[in-house]
């Protein structure tokens, strides 16, 4: 019991706000988390996992975000392609010779032309003297000209500076014809066959040991035995 001037007994009171303090440290460490996670997720990129995720998702997320690997794509320059090597080769040394039937026409220029003649005639060329109304005997030009490749048998004509000497007819009774005219041709007259060019000589003319001029013709006539 209690009178009037007895006060009730009332609960102490204990320490105010710890269950208020503990509840918000709670949350303020909940919120500090999931903002330091998010903030490692944006700093690593979208390729790298996150701190928080579980190491098998970081390993898919490693395989899934390398790139596949692509093929070379082909090159648009055409083939290259090396020709084939031509063989070096060296070419023949250029013969100095003329082939076989053909001859150089010497040069003779300035020589005799009874000289000139015997080169021609060794080269088995042909000859025509042509006499010139100068002083002399000696060749002024070749024609063919000196240098120039004629066949065998090609017949060059001489021009002589003067008029033709004065030659004498041989005596040709008895001769085979052919070595008539070869003997003819050698004195420096041209033969003339009357009859035919085979057997013995019969007659000739001019007659024997006439004088005549180089270039003029002997006849003669063959025939009879040869």
């Amino acid at each position: 019991m209690s009178d009037g001037h007895t006060l009730l007994d009332t609960p102490e009171p204990g320490p105010r706000g710890r269950a208020p303090l503990l509840i918000g440290g709670g949350l303020a460490f909940v919120l500090l988390a999931t903002v330091g996670a998010t903030a490692g997720w944006v700093l690593a990129g979208p390729d790298e996992p996150s701190p928080t995720d579980p190491p098998a998702a970081a390993a898919s997320t490693a395989l899934t975000s390398a790139p596949a690997p692509t093929s070379a794509a082909p090159s648009s320059a055409p083939p290259v392609t090396v020709a084939p090597t031509t063989p070096w080769t060296t070419a023949p040394a250029a013969s100095s010779k003329p082939p076989t039937g053909y001859v150089t026409v010497p040069d003779l220029v300035g020589d005799g032309f009874e000289g000139v003649r015997s080169d021609l005639r060794d080269r088995k060329l042909g000859w025509r003297l042509i006499f010139g109304t100068g002083l002399g005997e000696k060749v002024e030009r070749l024609d063919p000209a000196p240098g120039t490749r004629v066949s065998h048998g090609t017949t060059v004509k001489v021009y002589v500076a003067g008029p033709a000497p004065e030659a004498e007819v041989p005596d040709l009774d008895d001769y085979d014809c052919a070595d008539a005219a070869a003997t003819i041709v050698e004195r420096g007259f041209y033969p003339r066959y009357r009859t035919g060019r085979v057997g013995k000589v019969r007659s000739q003319d001019p007659e024997p040991d006439v004088t005549r001029h180089w270039n003029d013709e002997v006849a003669i006539s063959c025939g009879g035995e040869e």
